[in-house]
């Protein structure tokens, strides 16, 4: 596979997660199925990756390449400590892959704070944005509902709720072409005066954005 193409390459940390290759590798070959146009590039330990692309077609591996790291993050590593000490972790190689321009994303099932912060080191964030943000997509009546930030961070300002909104927004219109996607916060109850200060003056600068 080529470094990058104008087709969407997404590198995959193969060793993240519980089950690190044994769950992220066949997933990876099922979003190759599915994904005609998608190329991967998978990082982590060759000797526990390689094994598991025997037996796929050669239409799948050729759109795979394998990138080497040495060391993998634990899931309840210290997010700042896994930052420092591990420079060839397979979820810092795949981040810097996207800093480098060798793939336009990276996946990880790994140590979610370490990947927060991690990224947020090596590929900054845009201007106006303090912090990243996790989001998904919920069912909801007449399609989805995206709703972020889901566990990147435990407290957050009102103006880094009005940021999420924001990202959220972006997301979800280019995702359904929608001129202006609807926008809400989660909150006790639907009157003003509910939720705590922050929530209260997150409210309001959503009200007085152009949201």
């Amino acid at each position: 596979m080529e470094a990058m193409t104008d087709k969407p390459v997404v590198a995959i940390d193969a060793m993240g997660g519980d089950q690190g290759p044994a769950l992220a590798v066949p997933a990876a070959l099922d979003a190759l199925r599915h994904n005609p146009a998608l190329q991967l590039v998978l990082t982590g330990r060759p000797d526990a990756i390689q094994p598991l692309l025997e037996g796929a077609s050669s239409e799948l591996v050729d759109r795979v390449r394998v990138q080497p790291a040495a060391e993998v993050v634990a899931m309840d590593e210290p997010p700042a400590e896994a930052m420092r000490r591990k420079k060839d972790s397979s979820m810092r190689v795949a981040i810097d892959l996207v800093k480098r321009g060798e793939a336009h994303a990276c996946v990880s099932a790994g140590n979610t704070g370490a990947l927060m912060a991690t990224a947020r080191f090596v590929l900054k964030t845009l201007p106006g944005i303090d912090r990243p943000a996790i989001i998904s997509a919920i069912p909801s009546i007449g399609g989805h509902t995206h709703m972020l930030d889901l566990g990147a961070n435990a407290n957050c300002t009102a103006e880094q709720l009005l940021q999420f909104a924001v990202m959220g927004s972006v997301v979800a219109g280019d995702l359904h072409d929608i001129d202006r996607p609807r926008v809400g916060l989660l909150n006790i109850g639907t009157e003003e005066i509910k939720g705590n200060d922050t929530i209260r003056l997150a409210g309001k600068l959503l009200v007085s954005s152009s949201l």
